[in-house]
């Protein structure tokens, strides 16, 4: 049921973010404690704030409620993806080169499983990764989590 309430919000969501030139980052649909939360995760060129937020939660409770997907009662929050905003689709990569970004892999890339540096190039297939003392080449599949990351 999460998928077809995942694929159903963004079919919903999609064409109102268009207008606004926004981009859908992700969706989530997750029960915490006994509530159920439908989260929305949206950016821009110069991140989102507040009132993109709030007209994007207005004119999608709407929508939800037109379609009724999801049975029962459940929490619509739509935000930012942060400052750790998780990197998923081609353009999430590209955009970040020349980014630190924090990369876990599902199995070991040249005995490692956790790469966190500048994200050097990304030609679609694999990630070439800058740390402090070495370059890793990370092929795609092998990626478990990426996320852009915050240096102090």
């Amino acid at each position: 049921m999460s998928k077809n309430v995942i694929a159903i919000t963004e079919q919903l969501v999609v064409p109102i973010l268009q207008q606004d030139h926004l981009e859908l980052v992700e969706i989530e649909y997750v029960k915490e404690g006994s509530n159920w939360f439908l989260r929305v995760y949206i950016d821009k060129e110069g991140g989102v704030d507040i009132e993109d937020c709030g007209r994007v939660s207005e004119q999608l409770s709407k929508k939800l409620d037109e379609a009724d997907p999801i049975p029962g009662a459940y929490f619509l929050e739509v935000s930012s993806p942060g400052a750790e905003r998780p990197l998923k689709k081609d353009a999430d990569f590209t955009r970040a080169v020349g980014k630190h970004v924090h990369i876990t892999t599902y199995e070991p890339v040249g005995g490692a499983k956790v790469f966190e540096g500048e994200l050097v190039s990304y030609d679609g297939k694999q990630l070439e990764v800058k740390e402090i003392k070495t370059t890793a080449l990370i092929p795609v599949e092998k990626i478990a989590t990426a996320r852009l990351a915050v240096v102090f």
